[in-house]
């Protein structure tokens, strides 16, 4: 597990120094049709084209692969939804239940869920078209952002905006289609992180309270020596249980995507 990051990492700079050394298209590149029908990056001049060889398409491609997880932690609904669903499983007092990986794949399901119309329109205009060959692959990667992005800014405070713009040192009176996308994404994760908080503090202080009566219950009957928290928890989770807390849960974090 620790020779992985370190080998992504020298891939990548070896791709980096490739661009930046300005190594000739014709020393990489391969005449169009070489490749056994596999072309996911091409080179034109105008009259020509040209398309990479099928060692450098596949680690191109295995490094992009390689930014999914951190694409769908940091630009989807992932962050909020894993996060208020840890703080309710800490507000029921439970450790590991339910454990960390059923957590993810709940997550996971209402992220592809909630980002479904999301999906549709980059499927519709920027992969079709590119299947198809009527657009390039930098003019579907352009497309496809526009989507992501107006999801991301909608979701995105005004003030967490502000501020990633000030890091940035860009003007904070510039139009919302003019703000680079790496000034949006930061602005996003905080705005998410925020709101995860606020809506974990929401569901948080019914299950405080039932603490408190609990523990106030206890000390009245002389039983300081018991846990108020091994009373409390079968209270707790019969409570949850009767007003079907996952549903209403689920129903607030999709709701707060609107």
């Amino acid at each position: 597990m620790k020779r992985v990051l370190p080998v992504r990492l020298f891939w990548s700079l070896i791709i980096l120094g490739l661009m930046t050394a300005g190594v000739s298209h014709a020393a990489i590149a391969a005449p169009l049709g070489d490749n056994g029908g596999l072309s996911i990056l091409t080179v034109t001049d105008g009259q020509t084209e040209q398309a990479y060889s099928v060692k450098l398409q596949i680690l191109l491609l295995m490094t992009a692969l390689s930014f999914i997880p951190a694409f769908l932690l940091m630009a989807t609904s992932f962050t909020r939804i894993i996060i208020v669903l840890a703080i309710l499983r800490q507000a029921l007092g439970l450790q590991q239940s339910p454990p960390n990986r059923v957590l993810v794949g709940i997550t996971l399901a209402l992220t592809i869920l909630i980002m479904r119309p999301v999906w549709s329109d980059v499927y519709d205009h920027a992969f079709k078209p590119y299947d198809a060959g009527e657009i390039t692959l930098m003019q579907a990667f352009s497309t496809a952002e526009k989507p992501v992005r107006e999801f991301m800014l909608r979701q995105t405070q005004q003030t967490a905006l502000e501020q990633m713009l000030r890091i940035a040192n860009e003007p904070l009176d510039q139009n919302v289609e003019d703000i680079s996308f790496a000034v949006v994404l930061p602005a996003f994760v905080i705005s998410e992180l925020k709101t995860a908080f606020q809506i974990g503090f929401m569901l948080f202080i019914p299950f405080l309270i039932i603490d408190l009566v609990v523990a106030s219950v206890l000390m009245a009957m002389g039983m300081m020596m018991l846990s108020p928290l091994i009373v409390s928890l079968p209270f707790k989770l019969v409570i949850f249980v009767l007003v079907d807390g996952w549903a209403m849960t689920v129903g607030t974090l999709s709701a707060s995507f609107g």
